[in-house]
């Protein structure tokens, strides 16, 4: 006869009145989330949510994420940054960052044709990345949440940036998208419980423009768009989607508010310098403007829970007894999943 294998049950919750103190001695207290600078007004990014940034294919979303992530680092000293990028190299990511800083064209970094024209740019827009060097870390393969949540406990991250998700593997037997997307969205989810910022770059899929073709215009982009799972826009704090206001301009481009948890939707009109891959804000003010007056400095990384216990949770509530019907002991729980 076969054994059988139980769930073993498990019981974890905040009583009421334990929430309440908590909550209201924040209310009393005029204490609002933290809220991280960077480049634009939103969206409002910060430990403890999720910020989804979808867009079809080279409409400069990996641009984008890249210059929220390095403008956080240069407004606030306590921003520690982890890129899991599984779409390009430190090196290319790093070429993006000089262009921008620099304003040099970035087939110029690219390729290494500096003149003496350039060198009093190129001298600063070094100095730039040496300052901010120490604060940011590339995860090399594999491409799976348990390097992720390692190398953020390890590097001591606050701001973690996932480019793209659908290319990231959980667990092995995870064959068809959607449940690897699941999975990793309910990851991210319990990283940032734990206090650390999470952007989450993901591909979408084509819809029907107004004309009724498919394509990836803007117009007929919407939160069903993200690709594999409604799990995407769910998991999410915020859900934005970049595309083109015009497919044969490639400079003007609009950053639609999709889903706001904490606040307005705010959509922005920007406009995208390919040449030195740089988004700056369309002149006036965004749409449905709410601003925070919420802000400050990141929270030391030593103070929030570690991401890896949030991993061993997670595999905790889906641990099934021994045979023998004893609950397996913690140690039992792999520190990370099996390949």
């Amino acid at each position: 006869m076969t054994n059988q294998r139980a769930i073993v049950p498990r019981s974890r919750y905040l009583s009421g009145i334990d929430a309440f103190a908590r909550w209201s001695q924040d209310v009393h207290n005029g204490t609002g989330p933290v809220l991280f600078q960077h480049s634009l007004p939103y969206p409002e990014i910060g430990p403890g949510r999720v910020t989804l940034i979808g867009g079809p294919p080279g409409h400069g979303k990996t641009a984008f994420a890249g210059q929220t992530g390095f403008e956080m680092l240069r407004f606030d000293p306590g921003i520690r940054l982890v890129i899991a990028s599984c779409e390009m190299s430190p090196s290319v990511l790093l070429n993006r960052q000089l262009a921008r800083l620099s304003g040099i064209d970035a087939e110029i970094v690219h390729h290494r044709r500096f003149g003496p024209e350039h060198e009093e740019r190129l001298t600063s827009g070094l100095a730039t990345l040496e300052s901010i060097a120490d604060r940011v870390a590339f995860m090399e393969a594999p491409y799976e949440i348990g390097n992720i949540g390692g190398t953020v406990d390890a590097f001591r991250a606050n701001v973690v940036i996932v480019d793209y998700v659908q290319r990231f593997q959980v667990l092995a037997e995870d064959t068809e998208a959607r449940f690897r997307v699941n999975r990793m969205m309910d990851y991210l989810r319990q990283f940032a419980d734990a206090g650390i910022a999470i952007i989450v770059v993901s591909a979408v899929g084509r819809s029907r423009d107004k004309a009724g073709r498919s394509s990836y215009s803007g117009d007929g982009l919407s939160l069903a768009s993200f690709r594999e799972t409604s799990e995407l826009e769910y998991g999410a704090d915020d859900a934005l989607i970049l595309a083109r206001i015009d497919e044969n301009d490639p400079a003007h481009v609009r950053l639609a508010h999709l889903k706001a948890r904490h606040g307005r939707q705010v959509t922005q009109d920007l406009y995208f310098d390919g040449s030195v891959q740089s988004f700056t804000l369309i002149d006036g003010p965004p749409t449905n403007v709410f601003t925070s007056t919420a802000s400050g400095p990141a929270p030391a990384a030593d103070s929030r829970p570690a991401v890896s216990e949030a991993l061993r949770r997670l595999w905790d509530t889906s641990a099934m007894a021994d045979d023998d019907g004893e609950s397996p002991d913690s140690d039992d729980i792999p520190a990370e999943p099996s390949p």
